[in-house]
């Protein structure tokens, strides 16, 4: 019978030069598996005495153990090895900053947004919000814009599959201005309301979009004036700058909406834009038959409207000369203004 010792000095050797997990598991095999020494030795006992078996049995057994051990050893010696060998192939330099996630920002058209908000709440302003596909009562017709007038030409664009009540179809609206209408229908005097909102005209170039932003300014009460239009739309202004170095001008004009008219004008009179009239808003006192369509009496409310694209106003902030900038989702462009 094979000498236990020599059969734990074979196993030794052979688990030490295995190079790989399979090749282990080989080895072991000749020891320990079905047709193994040590399996063989535990069958071959069948023709010893009782004595002898037990005596022989317990050497055999003890012989195994240390056999294991001996394989659980190599077992953990490879997975070391393997383990430094991704260390060193997969180093980590430990000196460099840490990879942080990537955060987000606010859009500018959306700073812009929430600025306005902001001053206009400051004065007692509410914001209101509608839908952007409405019906030609609220978008025209409410705004002393009847079917057929020239001045619908130029807003007159987009429209939708769809129909109202009265069967014509429903346009993407091209300002914000039938929230006013929606708002002072609900609301009693007086009105002080901004409704800011997405837009759409088809106009396309660097200073247009078919898709813009808008905010439209009302207050509507029993004496409002021009000069309360002149003096709160300046104020806001400066306030959105933040600098009075600016000259605002109301030059006449016509929207059919308001009467009278005017283009808002502004010149910076310091910095790089020095000099240069920018026209930046439109406005003037509400027309009596929209204070009408609005149900109320235009021999007893009157008020002010205005409206301004929040793209112009961003624009002028941050001295941005393309429009298109803002919707090419190009991040070396978005990100200045994290």
């Amino acid at each position: 019978m094979e000498d236990l010792s020599q059969i734990i000095e074979s196993a030794r050797l052979s688990f030490a030069q295995a190079q790989t997990p399979a090749a282990l598991e080989d080895a072991k095999a000749v020891y320990l598996g079905k047709s193994g020494s040590l399996t063989a030795l535990l069958k071959g006992m069948a023709k010893l005495s009782h004595e002898e078996k037990r005596e022989r049995g317990a050497q055999i057994n003890k012989a195994k153990q240390q056999v294991e051990a001996l394989l659980n050893e190599r077992r953990r010696q490879m997975a070391d090895e393997e383990l430094n060998r991704k260390l060193a192939s997969e180093a980590v330099d430990i000196t460099l900053p840490g990879r942080n996630f990537g955060t987000g920002g606010i859009h500018p058209v959306m700073k812009t947004w929430m600025r306005v908000e902001e001053i206009f709440k400051t004065i007692g302003f509410d914001v209101a919000d509608g839908p952007e596909v409405e019906n030609d009562w609220y978008t025209f017709t409410a705004l002393n814009n009847p079917p057929n007038h020239p001045a619908r030409s130029m807003q007159d664009t987009f429209y939708v599959d769809m129909k109202d009540e009265t069967g014509k179809q429903l346009p993407l609206r091209p300002h914000t201005s039938p929230m006013q209408v929606r708002y002072a229908r609900q609301h009693k005097p007086p009105i002080k309301v901004i409704a800011p909102g997405r837009t759409y005209r088809v106009d396309s170039d660097a200073t247009h979009s078919p898709m813009f932003h808008q905010v439209e300014g009302l207050w509507i009460d029993e004496n409002i004036s021009f000069a309360d239009l002149k003096g709160v739309y300046v104020d806001f202004l400066k306030r959105f700058f933040e600098t009075d170095d600016l000259i605002v001008r109301f030059r006449p004009s016509y929207f059919p909406f308001t009467e009278p008219s005017a283009e808002v004008d502004m010149m910076f009179t310091s910095g790089p834009r020095k000099g240069k009239w920018l026209e930046i808003s439109g406005s003037g006192e509400v027309h009596p038959n929209v204070v009408r369509n609005f149900g109320l009496d235009p021999e007893k409310y009157v008020g002010f409207a205005f409206g301004s694209g929040l793209e112009r106003l961003t624009m002028l902030r941050y001295g941005i000369d393309d429009l298109r900038l803002f919707f090419e989702g190009d991040l070396r462009f978005l990100q200045q203004f994290k």
